[in-house]
């Protein structure tokens, strides 16, 4: 009677090892895509983009919802997410770079650690640009003439801003910092009355129109990350990438790693993840699917229509700059700081 018992077992596990290797399909299921800030801001309007075509391109073209859960800038959304949703492949969440940075997710009250997510892809706007008048560019390479003024937003400069930063601790820029621009097209006008010599932006649109009056070019370029490589955006395609740049000129490792944390999240954007211990065979299925809606045309008509600077990342790479994210050190942060206080920024 045991040996009979154990013969059916037997046949159970092989029927159930069969079962297994069918192909997986979403057919006829609904999928859920929780995102940590309230409907219309940039991290919704992504994640709805994305929520109408992914489900083109997985097995069985199953629905994808929508749920909105803000509170405490995504923290609210994403300790949920970590927490309670199976890993099943029925639940992904659309995040953001705060939800990515130590500094958020390292308080006590944060329950979540991104670095342990399965990453699908972000969207990604294409890194920064700094722009400067030409004649004063020549000022910028020489120490013994007056500083090439550096005008910026607020009283903090924006992430892709501080590209000048690094270019002044790095690459000995002669730069000076002139805060308080109530916005970027107060940058612009000033940089055209020639105010400030030098700026940054990521809009396309804007540079593209400085450019026309021929005063002002571009001097650098955070670039775009693609299959773990820095290229110029094709817009700008000779002009050269920072990363490039300062390659080789970073000595200290407490240095090095300020620099990459401010980079790494210069250029993660929008991401798009499943919970820790998700099956590998689901998160690859998820990944193809992607990268096939990346490539559709109707796809990036209407991501452009979202934001002009609008570029896909693979999972990889999202993951990448993640697991940057969280290496950080507070030696780093502790130099970061100290490096702006040095520029005259931050008490």
């Amino acid at each position: 009677m045991k040996r009979w018992m154990l013969g059916i077992a037997a046949a159970l596990l092989m029927c159930g090892g069969a079962s297994a290797q069918e192909p997986f399909t979403f057919a006829g299921k609904t999928i859920t895509m929780i995102i940590g800030y309230a409907p219309g801001g940039g991290t919704d309007t992504a994640g709805r983009l994305i929520a109408q075509f992914l489900a083109k391109h997985l097995p069985g073209t199953p629905n994808i919802i929508v749920e909105n859960r803000p509170g405490a800038d995504g923290v609210t959304a994403m300790n949920y997410f970590y927490q309670q949703v199976k890993p099943d492949g029925m639940t992904i969440t659309q995040g953001s770079s705060t939800q990515g940075d130590p500094v958020v997710y390292k308080q006590p009250q944060v329950k979540y650690d991104p670095t342990k997510l399965e990453f699908i892809g972000g969207i990604g706007r294409g890194g920064s640009t700094v722009v400067i008048r030409k004649d004063a560019e020549e000022r910028l390479y020489d120490k013994s003439k007056p500083p090439v003024n550096m005008g910026a937003v607020g009283g903090q400069p924006r992430s892709g801003m501080q590209t000048t930063a690094w270019g002044i601790e790095i690459l000995g820029w002669n730069a000076k910092w002139v805060l308080g621009y109530p916005g970027t097209n107060d940058l612009f006008v000033a940089l055209e009355r020639g105010e400030i010599d030098m700026t940054a932006s990521s809009n396309l649109f804007q540079v593209a129109k400085l450019l026309e009056g021929g005063k002002v070019k571009v001097l650098t370029q955070t670039g775009i990350l693609e299959n773990g490589k820095f290229s110029p955006r094709s817009e700008f395609a000779d002009v050269p990438v920072f990363p490039n740049q300062v390659e080789g000129r970073v000595k200290d490792p407490v240095q090095e790693q300020g620099y990459q944390y401010w980079f790494a999240l210069v250029l993660l954007d929008k991401w798009l993840a499943l919970p820790p211990g998700t099956p590998q065979p689901i998160v690859a299925m998820y990944r193809e699917a992607f990268l096939k809606m990346a490539k559709d045309p109707e796809f990036q008509e209407k991501g452009r229509k979202m934001s002009q600077d609008f570029d896909t990342q693979a999972g990889e790479d999202v993951g990448k700059l993640i697991k940057t994210l969280g290496q950080t050190s507070p030696e780093a942060f502790e130099y970061i700081r100290g490096m702006m206080k040095r520029q005259g920024i931050g008490g």
